[in-house]
């Protein structure tokens, strides 16, 4: 395993040089794409580099509770000014995707969705179906994994601060919350049979009762949520019974593709400590430190700095 550590250069940033300016649109191409899963539509863009011809594509979703307008547009038109394509798309129950009810988050039908749009963008003209790269930020990044380990044909995966064991990660917020997050769930699970879900906050401050509330998730989160969407931030308590069943890090001893881990050294959301093992755990694994905390790699310098170490990767790896 390849380890690595840098630090970051410390400038001022305003809002006109955040994630260093937009490519030019004549770098790439975009269009809104659909496709089936389970019965239900999800919906995602595909860009399409100006060239080369055929490239590899990069099939990426939003983290836990997000939709893909959240910050990930600005990394797609990086990786497709680079020279990849990329299936940016957003699970059933979320986004413009079909699914009921709204904002369910099911470790499950979110790994399927992503084999979906696997054979989705391996069928897809003008790109290299052959050539698929797995891109995943926190509970995605989990997914990432997930599907790398049960598909040999992925090409490459980055996996950014990535959840990988909800073992872990319940049992550090202590048996009140926990005796909580069940009786929450459960209620949800009888309630939902007949009078709808119970939801929940998906992201709250330390104070708050939500399912992440780690201090900085909510600024974070809420930091990403672009102008004039409708994102509401509520999702079904049964939530909070399948995150500590779902733990990656079971399966990426079967990840046999090159692995890129990044983690923030400040962040407190992902445990540093838990991403380090499961890039132990697979065997082509490259683990990338940078001094920063779970949201920092979507804006700034160590958005520039993270970018910059995925495409040297990739292109070492995929190209």
């Amino acid at each position: 395993m390849t380890r690595q550590r840098t630090r970051s250069r410390q400038r001022t940033t305003t809002p006109d040089d955040r994630r260093g300016g937009r490519p030019s649109r004549e770098a790439f191409s975009k269009v809104r794409v659909r496709f089936d899963s389970d019965g239900d539509e999800c919906v995602g863009w595909l860009y399409r580099p100006d060239r080369p011809d055929d490239p590899p594509v990069v099939v990426m979703a939003p983290g836990l509770g997000a939709e893909r307008t959240f910050g990930y547009p600005a990394i797609a038109e990086r990786l497709a000014e680079g020279g990849y394509a990329v299936l940016l798309f957003d699970y059933r129950n979320f986004g413009d995707s079909e699914g009921e009810p709204r904002n369910l988050v099911s470790p499950s039908r979110q790994v399927a969705d992503w084999r979906e749009a696997v054979a989705a963008a391996r069928d897809f003209d003008g790109v290299d179906g052959s050539r698929v790269v797995l891109w995943g930020h926190s509970f995605a990044g989990g997914h990432a994994l997930s599907v790398a380990a049960e598909d040999p044909r992925i090409a490459a995966v980055v996996a950014v601060a990535p959840f990988v064991d909800g073992r872990a990660a319940l049992k550090s917020k202590g048996i009140k919350y926990n005796l909580k997050a069940t009786a929450l769930g459960l209620r949800d699970k009888l309630q939902s049979l007949a009078l709808g879900a119970y939801t929940v906050p998906i992201v709250g401050d330390p104070q708050e009762f939500a399912v992440v509330n780690e201090p900085g998730a909510k600024a974070g989160v809420f930091g990403l949520v672009p102008t004039g969407s409708d994102w509401e931030n509520r999702c079904p308590a049964r939530t909070l019974l399948a995150i500590p069943r779902y733990r990656p890090i079971t399966s990426a001893e079967d990840v046999r593709c090159p692995t890129l881990f990044v983690g923030g050294t400040d962040d407190e959301i992902v445990s540093l400590s838990a991403i380090e093992s499961a890039a132990e755990t697979v065997q082509d694994a490259t683990y990338l430190r940078l001094p920063t905390d779970h949201f920092g790699f979507f804006d700034g310098d160590t958005f520039e700095e993270a970018l910059g170490h995925q495409l040297a990767f990739l292109n070492t790896v995929v190209k």
